[in-house]
Order: C-alpha cells, then structure tokens, then sequence
C-alpha cells in the first residue's frame, strides 16, 4: 500500500507542475513585435471605412443621421434604424 500512496503522490505532483507549466508558458508569451512600417496601413484604415459608406444605400445613410441626432447607440440605434428603413421602403418616392 505505501509503494501505491508513494506512487500516486508521485503522478499528482508531475500532473499539477505539468498543467501549471502550460498554463504559464501560455500567459508569458509576448505576441511578437510588429515592424514600424505596420503604422503606414494604420493610418489608411479610416480611408477605408469611406468607401464602405458610399455602398449604403441613402435610405440607410439617412436613418443613420436621424440616429446620431438623436444620440442613440447599440440595440436602441439597430431597432431605430430597422424601423426607419421598413418605413422608408413602405412609402412611395
């Protein structure tokens, strides 16, 4: 009986440092270092959100106005804007 105590004692402790090392070794890893030439596209990326908008359509990009002038923001502005553009669709041009 004590070569199995001795035995299980043995395995729990090289299970325990076993998971704690890959624990550790997961949360000490630095992400690497990007280059500086990284920043350039950076500053492109709000260029690239313009041309995004120019494919909304003006019903969107006017509920999308009504919405900021009205402050509104995450669920209240998605519900706003739903029902914007079904009443928008529901009236003739």
């Amino acid at each position: 009986m004590n070569k199995m105590l001795v035995t299980g004692v043995v395995f729990a402790t090289v299970a325990i440092l076993a998971f704690s090392a890959t624990r550790v070794s997961a949360q000490s890893a630095t992400p690497p270092k990007s280059p500086p030439a990284a920043a350039a596209p950076a500053a492109a990326a709000p260029a690239a959100k313009t041309p995004a908008k120019a494919s909304q359509s003006p019903v969107s990009m006017e509920c999308s106005k009504e919405a900021d002038a009205k402050g509104l923001h995450g669920k209240a502005r998605r519900e706003f804007r739903s029902e914007c553009k079904k009443n928008a669709m529901g009236k003739p041009s």
